[in-house]
Parts: structure tokens; C-alpha cells; sequence
């Protein structure tokens, strides 16, 4: 039995086909990253709520004087929710009403608590699987300050995928529209764990980095976006008032887990790819291949709490310590020479895309405001 495995360990590690998505699977299992998937399945269960008041008063601002774009949104799937769906078609006025700006305060002030947790449950999974050292992790300023572009980016962009979602939906649709808000959809998918990776990951990485990992991701996210929809078109939406929202309840924190899973999968594939971290043995016993030796250092160099700790490993079967420069550490920034990423470059981005989105709200009030003037006599 033991040969056998031996030669099925020897013939997945010749071939990358296999050995690439072994060694993607065996560091998901090392880094324990369902644990962490579930961490941040919490907080975004916790989040989603305060978030969809904080959307449905955002979008009763913005499009006030547009009541079919008002009626298009609200009966999208998000109003065949059992309990929530219902609220929200018979408090639409208040929410969009005089009484928005007292809803939009309250759910903003939820949803930013509770989104936070999110993101800080993000940042640390993702440092996590890229065996970033504790002691070059960002403080609690600089992690609250990358969660709210974080939050601004995450919220944008679910208010154009909610959009694009009801695109061909409506009745006498063709079907060229219904892929081509599929296509835009995963575009928007892309681009939002694009973000994600670079962001909440306290390392320099290029968009060429964590590209794969981001379609991996986009496919993934896609899929049960369209499978959510499914469920709550033809069996959420049918259930009584109880049971429905019981069901519901269930079902999301699933799908929640489900999608932080297939996130950290999709991180784990940056990682892999970018590191180099395989073949890797499909056994636990000597002989360990070099991408073995290197990911067991890897994680273990995460332990490094302060400036003055530094963590050394060795093996038994040399007994020799590995040099530091087998570390496999991503290579630092020109102006960051201890390995921690350059932040000039994202907050000048981040400064650039909060100026155009700011220029875009102003120019759209500008030309409502023109549209529903009465013209001059």
C-alpha cells in the first residue's frame, strides 16, 4: 500500500496539471483556512442587513424623482426575500422619504461596525495565507483605513451589480441582454476581488499577481450568485412568512461560507503561483520535496511577533537549518527595503478614484437638478 501511494504521490508531482491544484488544496488545508473562511462568514452574515438598508436609502436618495428606477430595483430579487422583501416594499417611502437621512445615519453607523469586521477578517486571512509575519502586519489605523476603501469599493460596486442584475430580466427580454449582464457582472467580479487581493494583503503585489486568482474567484462568486438567484426565484420566494425566513437564514450563511471559501481558494492560488509552492507530497513522512520545506518555513516565520524575533527552521533529515534567503518571501518595494509594501501608489490611486466618483455625483445632481427645472419663459 505504502508503494502505491508513493507512486501516485511520484506521478501527481511530475505533472503540473496535478501537482499545481494538490499543492493549492494541501496549503488551503495547512494555512486552516475553512476556519478562517467561517470568521469572516460571520461578520458578513452579521453586515449583510445593516448594509441592505444603508443600499435601499442610498438608492432612495440618488434616484428621488425616477420612481420606475425606484420600482425596477426594489422588485429585483432582493424583494422576493421572505420578511425582508416584504418590509421593503411597504417602507419604501419612509426610507426614501423625509425619514431617510435618519435611516441612512443609523444603518451607515451598523453597517460600518459590522463591515469592518468583515474586512479585518479579510485582511487577516489573506496575510495569513500569504504568510505575512505578525510583526509586518499593518496597526489598527492602517487596517481600519484600508477596510473603508475597501467598503467604499465593495459598495459601488454591489450597487452596479445591482443593476446589472435585473438587465433582460424583464419580460420580452432577449436573451443576448440576459449574457450580456452575466458578462458585465463577472467583469465587475474581476475587478472587485482584483481590488480585494491588493488591498487587504499587506504585501506589494501587481495586478498580473493576483489576476488568476481573481478569475478563479469571479467564476467561483459568479456561479453562486446565479444559484442564490435561483433558489430564492423558485423556492425562498413560494415559502410561507416562518419557514421562509428560517430557510433564508440557512441558505445564506451557506452561501456566505461558501463564497469566503472559494475566496481563500482563489488567494491560495496567488500564492501557489506566485511562490512557486509545488509539487508537494502527498504524504506526511519524509522525503519532502523543496516546496514542502519552503511552506512549512513560510508558516512558520509568521510567528514573528516583534523587530528583534526571528524565527529559524530545520528539518531532521539534514538537520540543517534553512538559509534565509530560501524564505520565498516576495520581493520588497524600492522604498520599503523591510519587505513591507510601498502605500504610496494605492493611495494616490485610491485618492484618484474618490475624486472621480465625487466629480460623477456632483455631475449627475447637476443634471437632474437642470432636468427638473421649468424652463424659462
Amino acid at each position: 500500500m505504502k508503494n502505491l501511494l508513493r507512486r501516485l504521490d511520484g506521478y501527481q508531482q511530475r505533472r503540473r496539471w496535478s501537482a499545481f491544484p494538490v499543492a493549492v488544496v494541501k496549503k488551503f488545508g495547512d494555512d486552516r483556512a475553512g476556519n478562517l473562511a467561517a470568521l469572516i462568514a460571520y461578520y458578513g452574515f452579521f453586515s449583510l442587513f445593516p448594509l441592505l438598508l444603508v443600499m435601499v436609502s442610498v438608492l432612495g436618495l440618488v434616484l428621488r424623482g425616477h420612481p420606475d428606477l425606484q420600482r425596477s430595483v426594489i422588485n429585483s430579487t432582493l424583494a422576493d426575500f421572505p420578511v425582508i422583501g416584504d418590509q421593503l416594499r411597504q417602507n419604501i417611502k419612509a426610507l426614501t422619504g423625509g425619514g431617510a437621512g435618519v435611516a441612512l445615519g443609523v444603518g451607515t453607523l451598523l453597517a460600518l461596525w459590522a463591515g469592518l469586521g468583515v474586512t479585518n477578517a479579510a485582511q487577516n486571512a489573506f496575510n495569513d495565507v500569504w504568510n505575512v509575519p505578525l510583526k509586518e502586519r499593518p496597526n489598527f489605523a492602517g487596517s481600519r483605513v484600508r477596510g473603508l476603501i475597501m467598503l467604499v469599493t465593495l459598495g459601488i460596486i454591489t450597487l452596479a451589480a445591482a443593476f446589472l442584475s435585473g438587465l433582460g430580466t424583464g419580460p420580452g427580454a432577449v436573451m443576448w441582454l440576459r449574457f450580456l449582464g452575466i458578462a458585465a457582472t463577472f467583469l465587475l467580479n474581476v475587478f472587485l476581488y482584483v481590488v480585494a487581493f491588493r488591498v487587504l494583503t499587506d504585501r506589494d503585489l501587481t495586478v498580473r499577481d493576483v489576476l488568476p486568482g481573481a478569475l478563479v474567484g469571479a467564476v467561483a462568486w459568479t456561479l453562486l450568485l446565479s444559484l442564490g438567484g435561483y433558489y430564492v426565484q423558485h423556492q425562498v420566494k413560494n415559502a410561507s412568512a416562518l419557514y421562509g425566513f428560517f430557510g433564508f437564514v440557512l441558505v445564506l450563511l451557506g452561501w456566505i461560507y461558501l463564497g469566503a471559501q472559494f475566496t481563500l481558494l482563489a488567494a491560495e492560488v496567488n500564492v501557489v503561483r506566485k511562490s512557486h509552492l509545488w509539487p508537494r507530497s502527498l504524504l506526511s513522512k519524509p522525503p519532502l520535496t523543496p516546496a514542502d520545506r519552503h511552506s512549512m518555513t513560510r508558516s512558520a516565520k509568521v510567528e514573528e511577533r516583534i523587530e528583534e524575533e526571528d524565527v529559524d527552521v530545520a528539518f531532521e533529515e539534514g538537520g540543517a537549518a534553512i538559509p534565509q534567503e530560501a524564505l520565498g518571501r516576495e520581493p520588497a518595494p524600492r522604498s520599503s527595503p523591510d519587505g513591507r509594501r510601498d502605500n504610496g501608489g494605492f493611495l494616490r490611486s485610491a485618492a484618484v478614484g474618490a475624486g472621480l466618483a465625487v466629480a460623477a455625483g456632483v455631475a449627475a445632481t447637476v443634471k437632474r437638478r437642470r432636468g427638473s427645472s421649468p424652463p424659462r419663459p
